[in-house]
């Protein structure tokens, strides 16, 4: 690229788009710690207690909650800040998109929930994830879904992760396109998106001459 474009070599990277990036010899660890300080001093809760879970087991949101209404304005501020942390928080994944489906009709209900992953993020600051220097290439994946989990159109939610090796590279929680009718229908649409993808990783892994 040095002889094609005026370029000069700064060393390793180390930061990029609020992305850090650490070195070291087992590979190169990823995180946005600084940026998760920052979202909490910005909504006030850097001084907050930390809770082990980014969202309670068995939840269920609606668009028709009668509790008392927040400024969305706010609201909608805190989603897309977390919204970006999930470049290097799969963790979180699954609550942030819990929370995006309630952008207008929202109530402190909501609020209270998107706060809780900010209780979470106190207490895991320095989660992100390490790209190894294995030599171990298989592709694996997972998936799994909910069934009716959104009490407000019965549809249900699908997550999938894939690995190379030991590594962490590319992961999703979506709302299924249709409602299913029964919890083996759920986890089928969910494992046909991850088959799906695989396919796509599989031949995009064949273009790079990867194993």
């Amino acid at each position: 690229m040095t002889k094609e474009f005026e370029m000069t070599d700064i060393g390793l990277m180390a930061y990029y788009l609020g992305i850090e990036v650490n070195q070291r010899e087992d590979g190169s660890f990823i995180s946005q710690a600084g940026y998760a300080r920052e979202i909490l001093k910005k909504f006030r809760m850097d001084n907050s207690k930390s809770i082990n879970t980014p969202v309670e087991c068995g939840v269920k949101l609606s668009k028709h909650d009668k509790e008392e209404k927040v400024d969305p304005t706010f609201f909608k501020s805190l989603v897309g800040s977390l919204r970006y942390l999930t470049c290097t928080r799969p963790d979180i994944l699954y609550a942030v998109g819990l929370v995006s489906r309630y952008m207008e009709d929202l109530t402190t209900t909501h609020l209270k929930i998107a706060k809780r992953i900010l209780h979470y993020i106190k207490g895991t600051i320095d989660f992100g994830l390490l790209y190894s220097t294995s030599n171990h290439f298989k592709l694996e994946g997972y998936s799994d879904s909910d069934w009716g989990g959104d009490i407000d159109d019965r549809k249900s939610t699908t997550g999938f992760v894939f690995f190379m090796g030991d590594t962490t590279f590319t992961w999703m929680s979506k709302k299924q396109p249709i409602v299913t009718l029964s919890t083996c229908e759920a986890e089928y649409v969910a494992a046909t998106s991850c088959v799906c993808h695989a396919v796509w990783l599989r031949n995009l892994l064949n273009e790079l001459s990867l194993p």
